[in-house]
């Protein structure tokens, strides 16, 4: 599964001569997946209220088309390669990483975004496909502060573990409470089928939805 530099620092530090105790590396791992369920990795070009970035400083790219892309509620002027996905977009050139890139086929859910308030993998849809669109992501969802109810639900219910796939099994999570779904868990289970947590907390995640639901 890959991991950016930034966001893999505690495991790339056991390989340093005098490596962490088990506590500390438990202690930073949690951290790390707490953080993730806020979406605190915000960049901060983009907590500035009301501006929008723009890629004018940027390197040239050769056969780079104009694009203003609408996340969070901020419009981003953007010039990208055209081939671009929506995921690279989100996480390279606007640098809301806190949508991953999992299996970068589709097939993990680690990458959910919501668009126009229904929920994409965002690594199988091109960037272009969506000027005029409105984009959530984690970052979006929530703060510390005023967490969204589902957020606060998997804080409280555990519903993670190493945090990779938690930002976008509460995107997929928030988007089920919009959408057709029957009161059992197996119902939650079916729909959030498409999100998989290699650490097995599933379990946890659907406590997490279930509270939500009853008491939303």
């Amino acid at each position: 599964m890959p991991y950016d530099d930034e966001e893999s620092g505690t495991l790339h530090s056991l390989s340093g001569s005098a490596g962490p105790t088990r506590r500390k590396f438990l202690v930073n791992t949690g951290t790390a997946a707490a953080a993730s369920v806020m979406g605190a990795f915000i960049p901060a070009q983009a907590r500035e209220a009301g501006q929008s970035s723009s890629t004018a400083d940027a390197p040239a790219i050769e056969g780079a088309v104009p694009l203003v892309l609408r996340v969070n509620g901020t419009d981003h002027q953007l010039r990208i390669d055209p081939r671009t996905t929506l995921l690279d977009c989100i996480r390279e050139t606007i640098a809301f990483t806190g949508t991953k890139k999992g299996c970068d086929h589709g097939q993990c859910g680690a990458c959910t975004v919501h668009v126009n308030d229904r929920r994409v993998v965002s690594c199988l849809s091109l960037a272009l496909l969506h000027e005029g669109h409105e984009i959530t992501t984690i970052e979006g969802l929530g703060t510390p502060d005023a967490p969204h109810p589902m957020q606060a639900a998997f804080l409280a219910h555990d519903g993670y573990q190493c945090g990779y796939c938690t930002s976008g099994q509460i995107m997929s999570a928030v988007a089920l409470l919009e959408e057709p779904c029957g009161p059992d868990d197996a119902a939650v289970k079916e729909l959030m089928s498409g999100n998989i947590c290699r650490c097995g907390a599933y379990g946890n995640i659907v406590a997490a939805i279930q509270h939500v639901r009853k008491n939303t």
